[in-house]
């Protein structure tokens, strides 16, 4: 981990003992009339002139004697969502608020979410202060911040530029959180990556010396609970190899080990919640570079699960690393498998830049993912694993190819290259998450960002609770 996700300033939620707040009023359209009934004529002079109609995420400045307290409109009062407060958050004076006539529920995340700030290349930080909201919400606290500090994790290690957030660097995280909760901890490098591991050492090894492939492991708990693994793709930049990506390309490609972060921060999750499980992180970590030695388009390469696999596109390296990594993970009979990628352009073509896309083996997982993405304002799209699209795959001198023979389907596709190294029997969820927000939301800043985490987290908290 970095020795602080950058959003954590301390105390942004605490309990509500009675101390001096200013109140934030929360209104819908539905109740908007009644409450104007409740202010002083004043007070709705204040409102009309700064022609507040109780639009999402609109406020207003009420005066109140020498103080002031603010109201927001809201989509419904008696449904927040984690969003609703979050732009009062990031606009607010620094100070203490709470929520008039209730608690802030859901909204508490979005609260902690709105005022995370990546100032790690600033010469002039923030010295903005804290905006703290008060809930009596005592016992949802902890669990709250723990969300809000998985999402930062995600959002710092994402926001990082390749340079100083190489394989090393993604080891080092996963060593960290190794100490932090007394994990076993491995890394397999150099002569022992290309027997053990031989499509993460291909991919990974035209990268400078600095920048050397491994693989990740990490496992943590009761070997008698059921196995759960999670893996992450962290190619901490891809280039596109000797199948190069155009510059436009390759801008946002430091974004490329968005599926590693969103693993060490669900695994920080599951052992900061003490979960039953065993479980079992790998992040195969690679920069796919250009050299003398980068893997060739037609270089057939070999597999840790003994499949041979032809290279059809040298960009379509992510799967290979994974592949590798599933087949590791399969090795200890699993009860679940969870993986993370950002891995193809086809997802976002798909289903856009806000919706992860998954696919699982089990309709009964994918049913349990996506309720708990929409409990959690989190929310998937299933996509399908569609059988008769193996042939896509076909090669004429190998077992397997790793890009398909024409452009349909490129998300299944590539979750059925995937499926290929997934032990039969086995329950298997795939996450193609885009890790980065294009533009800015409420509580949620443009840049890296976690997709699926909280569906996944929330899904396994109840199967494993």
């Amino acid at each position: 981990m970095t020795d602080k996700p950058a959003l954590l300033q301390p105390g942004l939620l605490q309990p509500d003992r009675g101390q001096p707040a200013t109140p934030i009023h929360l209104v819908d359209k539905a109740g908007l009339e009644a409450w104007l009934k409740t202010l002083s004529a004043p007070q709705r002079a204040a409102v009309a002139a700064q022609k507040f109609e109780a639009d999402g995420y609109s406020h207003v400045f009420v005066p109140d004697g020498d103080h002031w307290f603010v109201a927001s409109g809201v989509a419904n009062v008696n449904n927040l969502s984690s969003w609703c407060m979050a732009k009062l958050a990031e606009v607010l004076p620094a100070g203490i608020y709470r929520r008039a006539g209730g608690d802030p529920g859901k909204a508490m995340y979005g609260w902690v979410t709105g005022q995370y700030r990546f100032d790690r290349y600033r010469s002039e930080p923030s010295t903005e202060g804290p905006r703290v909201l008060l809930t009596t919400e005592v016992k949802a606290i902890d669990a709250v911040l723990a969300e809000a500090e998985a999402n930062a994790l995600v959002r710092d290690l994402v926001n990082t530029p390749a340079e100083d957030m190489g394989p090393a660097q993604l080891e080092h995280e996963a060593e960290l959180l190794a100490k932090a909760y007394h994990a076993e901890f491995h890394v397999t490098r150099g002569d022992a990556l290309e027997r053990g591991f031989p499509m993460v050492h291909m991919v990974g090894r035209a990268a400078s010396r600095g920048h050397a492939p491994r693989m990740i492991e990490l496992q943590w708990g009761d070997p008698k609970h059921p196995r759960l693994a999670i893996v992450g793709k962290g190619v901490c930049f891809d280039s596109g190899g000797l199948d190069i990506k155009p510059s436009s390309g390759m801008l946002l490609m430091k974004k490329d080990m968005g599926g590693a972060a969103h693993a060490l921060a669900l695994a920080r999750l599951v052992m900061a919640g003490g979960l039953k499980v065993r479980l079992h992180l790998l992040v195969p970590a690679v920069e796919n570079a250009v050299s003398g030695n980068a893997f060739r388009p037609g270089d057939v390469l070999r597999s840790r699960a003994g499949l041979s696999v032809e290279i059809g596109n040298t960009d379509a390296e992510g799967r290979l690393i994974l592949a590798d990594a599933l087949t590791r993970a399969g090795e200890e009979n699993p009860e679940l498998v969870i993986d993370f990628a950002t891995l193809t352009g086809a997802a976002r073509v798909a289903v856009g830049p806000d919706l992860p896309a998954l696919m699982t083996r089990r309709d009964e997982t994918a049913e349990a993912l996506l309720a708990a993405g929409r409990d959690n304002d989190d929310q998937c799209w299933c996509l399908p694993l569609f059988d008769g699209y193996r042939e896509y795959l076909k090669s004429d001198i190998a077992d397997i190819n790793n890009n398909s023979s024409n452009g349909f389907a490129g998300a299944s596709v590539a979750g059925l290259f995937l499926d290929r190294f997934v032990p039969e029997g086995i329950d298997w969820a795939h996450f193609d998450t885009f890790a980065w927000r294009p533009a800015a939301k409420p509580g949620r800043p443009k840049g890296g960002d976690a997709l699926g985490l909280r569906a996944a987290w929330h899904m396994l908290r109840a199967r494993f609770a």
